[in-house]
Parts: structure tokens; sequence; C-alpha cells
């Protein structure tokens, strides 16, 4: 049976609210910027952001922020932990009496992949043993984005990043298989999971709600073109982030308890004109085409969908 919404059919059904305000100084085209703006219409303004240091760190430059909601800023690697301290900070307040229950906060944490995948994947397995009840909002840019685009596991095969460029050894770049995080997070047994693309915002926000029913760990895993370290114009991020679901590199999935339902089923468009968008991608095309790590990728998304589809 196909995936339904119950909440978010029509576009007009979104929120008008803006809770993060357009000026930041985040790369122009930024696709996390986009998904955690809509995120936001759904979170609302009752909300602790623990920003794990990345390219979301610009989104808070002292006395100045987009955000009308509370911000902590954090490490790397220590965000879920922040995360727990401020939770229980609520929840104490609100066990004395100092803080009325209806004034509660959502704990949020903005993490890159960087973080998400790396450096914080300890801090990340204790909260979710722990139960700890909050979001984790990841912006995967498949790169260390904000400090140079460096290798990061969730580079992806086939990409040229400054620490992985293409060479006589490696001529098409990263060769590394990018990390599943998403089954990962599904092997600790968290409640809620979902990918989304801000290209899909009626998904996007559907999912945002639906989360709101579980309590415990919440990840959000969300497609983030990124015209800076991806080599495209700003004008192209909408394409990129869409094809990204159409060619089936970027499946739109959820998890409730485990069990995973895909929400959108994409015909699948040849994984090149995905590629051919992107000049990271540029070497597998010119001076000479290298059909064997095309088909590598391809081959890589076939497989997925056909264990998918039985």
């Amino acid at each position: 049976m196909a995936w339904e919404p119950h909440m978010f059919k029509e576009l007009h059904q979104i929120p008008r609210e803006e809770h993060v305000f357009p000026g930041t100084p985040l790369c122009a085209g930024c696709g996390g910027l986009e998904s955690l703006r809509l995120a936001s219409k759904v979170l609302g303004s009752h909300v602790v952001y623990v920003n794990a240091a990345g390219c979301f760190t610009n989104l808070a430059a002292f006395p100045f922020t987009p955000l009308d909601a509370s911000w902590l800023y954090t490490t790397m690697g220590s965000a879920p932990a922040g995360a727990q301290g401020v939770r229980d900070a609520l929840d104490v307040l609100i066990a004395k009496g100092r803080l009325p229950k209806e004034e509660d906060l959502k704990v949020v944490v903005l993490g890159g992949d960087g973080s998400t995948y790396d450096m914080a994947l300890s801090s990340t397995s204790g909260a979710i043993t722990r139960k700890l009840d909050f979001y984790y909002f990841c912006y995967d840019n498949e790169a260390y984005g904000n400090t140079g685009v460096q290798l990061s596991p969730a580079t992806p095969y086939g990409a040229r990043t400054s620490t992985s460029p293409c060479g006589v050894q490696h001529p098409a770049g990263t060769t590394q298989e990018k990390k599943d995080i998403f089954e990962i997070w599904r092997a600790h047994k968290p409640p809620y999971m979902a990918t989304v693309s801000p290209r899909f915002p009626l998904d996007l926000e559907e999912k945002f709600a639906r989360a709101e029913e579980y309590r415990g760990p919440k990840l959000f895993l969300a497609f983030a073109a990124c015209p800076t370290g991806w080599l495209f114009d700003p004008a192209y991020t909408p394409d990129v982030a869409r094809l990204a679901v159409e060619c089936g590199l970027w499946p739109l999935k959820e998890a409730i308890n485990g069990t995973v339902t895909h929400t959108y089923i994409p015909k699948r468009k040849p994984v090149e004109e995905y590629l051919k968008l992107q000049g990271r991608f540029r070497h597998l095309f010119e001076p000479t085409r290298q059909d064997e790590a095309i088909r590598h990728i391809q081959a890589r998304v076939d497989d997925y969908w056909k264990q998918v589809n039985g």
C-alpha cells in the first residue's frame, strides 16, 4: 500500500509563520537551510537548538541570529550530550514547578554530516540508548563543508573533495562508500526516523508533524545540496535536490519503531542526470568518460531499490 500523508496534502496547508528569517550569512543556495526553514514551520518557536560546530555555526553571530528560538553552541562531538543537559534542566524545572509544563521546549540538535556520521557518533549512540527525548536534524552536504570541503564518512563514491582529489591512483576521486547512518540509528531502535528533502516540502512537513507523537530520540536526515562544495551555480540547488530523489540516490523514507516505509517511489532517472550537474563529479565525464565508475554508482542505486521492491 502506498504511503499516505495525514496532515499535509496541499501546499497551502504549510504554516505561513516563519521561524528562520532571511539574512543569514550561510552560503547562497544552501539546501540545508531550506530544510531547516521548512522544519521550523512545524517545530515552532518553543525550541532550544543545540548546534554542533559546522556550517550552521553561522546561524548565530552574536548578537544576531535568524532564529526566533534559543540556541546553544557545542563542539562537533558533543551536541547530543549538550541536548541531554538541556533536556534534564527542563525536566528538573518542570518537576519543581519553576517552569509550567505548557511552556516546555523541544530540544533539537543541529549537526552536519561530519558530526552526525563521524565525530558525534558515540555521543549520539549514548543519547539514543538513554532514550533522550530530542530531535536530531542532520543537514547532510556530504563533506566537512565549513572547513574547506574535506572528505567525510558521508561523501559518496566518485565525488571529488579537497582531501580526495582525482589522481593517477584514484581517478574516480572518493573510493569509499557513504556510511549508512540511517541503519546505524535504526539498530538502536529509536521510535522515529526519516529522510527528507526540501524539494518535497509536503513530505518533509508531514514527517516532522508525525514525529511529535513519539517521545524519545527522533532522527531527520535532510538532503543538503551544497553549491559551494559541490561546485554548481546556486540557481541549480532545486534541480540537484530533486534529481537526487528522482534518480534514487536519496530515498525518502521513515522508520517507526524500526519498521521502514518508503514515502515516495521514484520512477528513477539515470544517475548521470544528477552527476552531470555538479563540478565534484565532472572528472567522471571530462576529459575522459569513466564508464566503470558511473556504472558502479548506478549499480549501487539499482541494488538498493531491488531490495526495496523485492
